[in-house]
């Protein structure tokens, strides 16, 4: 039952609620702000498409990740940033107009490249006879789950300014709390396997929080990308939408072991943004 209502109930709802937040604070110019800063927008996907899919096969494979583990970690790489991405931008005084486009454009992208990056893990980390690919009904729901909130924000914050601004902040706080229902959950149900895990996972989830922070901001100053414009890229690419990526794992793979690496680095992703922002 309560694996169910995690599941069935508790994640979508979840989901939904975030995606409904980030439709919020969004605007079509978002989208067509790439016009605005091409390289720095172009770099940011480059690291979320391409860095982090890579750097978490060589982590799964180096560390030698249980095929599962291995997938659930890739999972998480292929996901797209979390909102709360802005947030810290903000606090770390970064680009957050260039941060919130970011967030709007992998949001959509990832719909499309996360089922190939999945079903390739799946297919080489546990081989062909164990892989259960994505259902393309599950897909379908994926799809809606993440863009129907979205535009309905959208659409609230474009025709009703004032609701938007009143919806803002609850929906802020209902998002973190269910964020945290789902991670406590989550750790309920797994808690007599919790120690092994996370001997199993702990070091890759540090690994792989330390590639995205890295990476995210020191790649783009490599290509001359100013200070606040590479702190936007560095937190939407080390701060994760692990809700969706657990959600993957328990509703769409139905496999509660490609849970727990999103599970772990959910937990762990905050600790150096907040260090940056302080």
């Amino acid at each position: 039952m309560q694996e169910s209502a995690l599941s069935t109930i508790v994640l979508p709802v979840a989901l939904g609620i975030i995606m409904l937040g980030l439709g919020l604070s969004l605007t079509v110019a978002d989208f067509t702000r790439v016009i605005k800063f091409p390289k720095a927008v172009f770099i940011g996907l480059m690291c979320q498409m391409l860095i982090l899919p890579f750097g978490a096969f060589i982590i799964a494979k180096g560390l030698g990740l249980a095929p599962e583990f291995a997938v659930g970690l890739m999972l998480l790489a292929a996901s797209p940033g979390g909102a709360t991405a802005n947030l810290f931008s903000h606090l770390s005084n970064g680009d957050v107009a260039l941060n919130i486009t970011l967030t709007a454009i992998n949001s959509v992208l990832t719909l499309f490249t996360l089922p190939f990056i999945v079903s390739t893990s799946m297919d080489y980390f546990m081989g062909s006879a164990q892989a259960i690919p994505m259902p393309f009904d599950k897909i379908i729901q994926v799809f809606a789950i993440v863009l129907i909130p979205v535009s309905i924000g959208m659409l609230v914050k474009k025709y009703n300014p004032t609701l938007t601004t009143k919806l803002e902040k609850p929906v802020r706080i209902a998002s973190a709390i269910l964020l945290v229902l789902v991670i406590v959950a989550a750790i309920l149900k797994e808690k007599e396997n919790i120690g092994s895990y996370f001997a199993q996972v702990g070091l890759a989830a540090l690994a792989f929080n330390l590639l995205s922070m890295l990476s995210g901001y020191f790649i783009p100053r490599l290509f001359k990308i100013n200070n606040r414009q590479s702190i936007a890229i560095g937190m939407e690419i080390g701060i994760h939408n692990g809700t969706l990526a657990i959600f993957l794992a328990l509703t769409v793979l139905n496999n509660q072991a490609m849970s727990i690496p999103p599970l772990y680095i959910a937990l762990s992703c905050f600790l150096p943004p907040v260090y940056l922002a302080i």
